[in-house]
């Protein structure tokens, strides 16, 4: 039985060639930290963190790799932007589509009186920027946005969104957890202040390494979260001011590092729009079978304008959990069902509590999965009887 993953709005996998041989390497043959040592292998190591920091900002279109950060994943970037900014008093505004790195962050600082509203965007998972305005309160401090859909791959008019908080004056962060390495992201286009990334997505790295580009004004502004040992100034016992030590304490994932610049590497030579020509063509193709099939609703979007290379179906006659394990029990397909730490955006788009079963591709994906799996849906269609989950 072949082996077809579709779990790429998980992680991506395989990752980008060349991930896992440099990780290798330096776990054998460097294995130091950085920014402790006055030695050959740890210069070395420095030297490939700071290129990394370019590589990120040559992705984004950032011209400061000082305050390009590295954490542990995009949840750890978003609770270090959301907890150092909002204070007693502020109230933020988000979309009806956020995941729950976003979300509960947010939900943990009510009791510190923080308030936030939500722009509700309609059933395809589309927003309107104009809605964004009625929100807008005297006390409103920023604006904290997913640029795509976990759920259904609707992409968010995030360069509107921009331009709204640049003039009323609003601080804008981007979740690009769905985005980075499959859309061509601007900073400068999209007038953020920070845009947070992970690189075990569509970054095409390994799972451990995340981060975000942040601007001057957005640095004075936010305290940090985590406080520690960063190589620098050393003799005091508070944390560094200057960037990127400001949010950069203990030892970072080196190996991870090494992997993630060896997929920012390759991205950046063979290019997103040749990426994200090939996941949509697969998507096509898929979108377009399955839009013949009966028992099967394709969630959003019916079409691949404006989405990202995934898309979430609903079985209304079965039960998503069952389709999905048969999915992978006799055919080998590997998808995500459930509500994707997403609960809001499911009631959005009318799938709470149900949710969906996830199929999110690669460009490392083939025509031939994408038939295969139409055809394995097709048979579990044919050969489950409706209304196998006696709860519904």
């Amino acid at each position: 039985m072949k082996a077809v993953y579709l779990d790429n709005g998980a992680t991506s996998f395989p990752k980008a060639p060349g991930v896992a041989e440099s990780m290798s390497n330096y776990l054998i043959n460097i294995g130091c930290n950085i920014n402790r040592g006055t030695y050959e292998t740890s210069f070395e190591a420095e030297n490939v963190v700071f290129e990394t920091r370019e590589l990120i900002c040559t992705l984004f279109n950032f011209d400061k790799p000082e305050n390009v950060v590295f954490t542990k994943n995009i949840t750890e970037s978003l609770n270090v932007l959301i907890k150092g900014l909002l204070k007693e008093g502020d109230h933020v505004i988000l979309s009806s589509m956020e995941h729950n790195a976003v979300m509960r962050p947010i939900h943990s600082l009510l009791t510190n009186g923080i308030q936030f509203s939500r722009v509700t965007c309609n059933a395809l998972g589309e927003l309107n920027p104009e809605d964004l305005k009625t929100h807008i309160k005297s006390n409103t401090k920023a604006v904290i946005m997913t640029h795509a859909s976990n759920v259904c791959g609707t992409i968010l008019p995030l360069e509107e969104i921009g331009d709204i908080c640049k003039k009323e004056g609003l601080f804008f962060i981007i979740d690009s957890a769905q985005t980075a390495g499959f859309l061509d992201i601007d900073y400068k286009k999209l007038k953020a202040d920070a845009i947070a990334f992970t690189g075990h997505k569509s970054l095409l790295g390994p799972q451990g390494i995340g981060g975000f580009i942040i601007n001057d004004k957005l640095v004075n502004t936010i305290s940090s979260l985590i406080e520690g040992g960063t190589g620098s100034l050393s003799e005091y016992e508070i944390q560094p001011n200057y960037m990127p030590d400001k949010f950069e304490a203990g030892t970072m994932n080196i190996p991870g590092i090494y992997g993630l610049n060896t997929s920012l590497k390759y991205i950046l030579d063979l290019g997103t729009p040749s990426i994200r020509e090939k996941e949509l063509y697969l998507l096509s193709k898929f979108i377009q079978e399955i839009k013949n099939m009966d028992q099967v609703k394709i969630i959003g979007k019916q079409e691949t304008h404006g989405r990202t290379g995934l898309v979430s179906l609903a079985f209304p006659s079965y039960d998503h959990a069952q389709i999905s394990y048969m999915l992978y029990k006799d055919f080998g397909i590997m998808t995500r069902c459930g509500l994707h730490c997403a609960p809001f955006a499911h009631k959005t788009l009318n799938t709470f509590p149900d949710g969906t079963v996830r199929f999110s591709f690669s460009h490392f994906n083939t025509v031939e999965e994408i038939n295969y799996t139409i055809d394995c849906i097709h048979k579990i269609i044919k050969n489950l009887p409706p209304n196998y989950n006696s709860a519904k």
